[in-house]
């Protein structure tokens, strides 16, 4: 480990980064370096626009990846360095909002059902019953499923929240369906990692990532899916079940109510229930063209 990549470690731990956060971090100057083949407390804002210039031009990174990476270097030469930043030089891209990807009922079926071998059926059962997002999946415990009452505890979620989410009958059986399946009961996590299920770590989250993606292919499934669609198909389908929007925020971890809106985008109860204003004018069944 180099004496700059602990440096920047130490800062981020001592905030209490997420892991995810410090690998993507980590991850992002390292990058930035081997780019310039240079160490990066060599570098300055000139080089930090000619990366975001490549970065979109060369490797077609969305705006929100881009903003990310820059982030990251803000953090490694204001915190890291205690070097000047200047946003006038090198300003955040402006984010794209794009609305996700929504499932019908009917093809997260055909998604669930696509699902081989059965450990990979069970993930994607999960993410859809939960909500949960893949990296809080794959860090569930055993001691975390509480079939007394019903709900399954989220620990150090994003943003190192705690919270429950719903626990389903048909969920339950599956997860004990799961546990019979296993050779080696484990002692700590659900989802154990490596062949046969048998490590003392848990899975990774690109185990689900491909699980869905593979899972996809099979079903025949032409919209782009991942393991984060199934998060939002659990939003937009318990929306349009009734659930009123401050039950689904608690149930997803968001901080704020506006980003569970989203999903009022994306009810078909909610669309279906405004009416056009073309439907209201009295028009004449044909134009006189037609005629």
């Amino acid at each position: 480990m180099t004496h700059l990549r602990k440096m920047m470690l130490e800062e981020l731990q001592r905030r209490n980064y997420a892991e995810t956060t410090i690998d993507c971090y980590i991850r992002a100057v390292e990058d930035f370096s081997r780019h310039f083949n240079c160490s990066p407390d060599r570098l300055g804002p000139r080089h930090i626009r000619e990366y975001q210039a490549e970065l979109f031009q060369k490797r077609k990174f969305s705006p929100n990846t881009v903003a990310q990476r820059l982030a990251a270097l803000r953090f490694f030469y204001v915190k890291t360095l205690k070097k000047a930043w200047s946003i006038t030089e090198t300003p955040y891209p402006k984010k794209a909002v794009h609305l996700p990807t929504i499932l019908s009922q009917e093809e997260v079926v055909r998604l669930i059902d696509a699902a081989r071998p059965p450990f990979h059926r069970t993930l994607l059962m999960t993410l859809y019953a939960t909500g949960l997002r893949r990296a809080e999946l794959a860090r569930l415990k055993v001691r975390d499923v509480d079939s007394q009452r019903m709900v399954i505890h989220v620990q150090g979620g994003k943003g190192r929240k705690d919270r429950d989410v719903l626990l389903s009958p048909k969920l339950l059986e599956e997860l004990r369906r799961h546990w019979h399946r296993l050779r080696r009961k484990p002692s700590v996590w659900l989802f154990p990692g490596k062949r046969g299920h048998a490590c003392d770590r848990p899975i990774t989250p690109k185990v689900i990532y491909h699980a869905c993606k593979r899972a996809a292919q099979r079903a025949g499934l032409q919209k782009g899916v991942h393991p984060h669609t199934l998060r939002h198909c659990f939003a937009t389908h318990l929306l349009e079940a009734g659930a009123d929007l401050r039950t689904i925020q608690m149930l997803l971890g968001h901080s704020d109510l506006e980003e569970t809106t989203l999903y009022l985008h994306l009810s078909e109860r909610h669309l279906n229930a405004t009416v056009s204003p073309l439907d209201s004018l009295k028009l004449k069944d044909r134009s006189p063209q037609d005629e």
